[in-house]
């Protein structure tokens, strides 16, 4: 594994929640999901009701994290890419995911699983502090 590969993973671990992305009937889509980080993988727990786990098994899918809505200084985003398959977690995986939503616009939450293995791997750093901005300004 690279050190981008560790870095994003590592950042990844510090957030909950991304979105998921792919296309369906050939439009594409964002998706909310909460996932976990296993042995290097990304898990997700998505929304089971429109169908979009479906349109992602087997697919290339993109997942996003970030934490841009943070007060930190120094702002990341995340991406990984790679095929999304079925993932069926175990009981202590289920309670690591934590309490589901209980609807989801307007319907009741049902789960579906997916793991990503990544194939591709980006980060993207914001750096807003003022020392180094300062620093660079002069």
């Amino acid at each position: 594994m690279s050190s981008e590969e560790r870095r994003a993973i590592a950042l990844l671990r510090r957030v909950p929640y991304g979105r998921i992305a792919t296309s369906m009937r050939a439009l594409p889509f964002v998706a909310p999901a909460r996932h976990l980080v296993l042995d290097d993988r990304v898990v997700l727990r998505v929304h089971a009701g429109p169908g979009y786990h479906h349109a992602c098994l087997g697919s290339v899918v993109a997942y996003g994290a970030d934490n841009l809505g943070a007060a930190d200084e120094d702002l990341w985003s995340v991406q990984f890419t790679g095929t999304a398959e079925p993932f069926h977690p175990t009981p202590d995986e289920l309670e690591r995911f934590g309490p589901a939503p209980h609807h989801v616009d307007g319907e009741p939450f049902e789960p579906a699983y997916l793991r990503i293995e990544p194939q591709f791997v980006t980060v993207h750093s914001l750096d807003y502090s003022t020392e180094r901005h300062l620093r660079h300004a002069a």
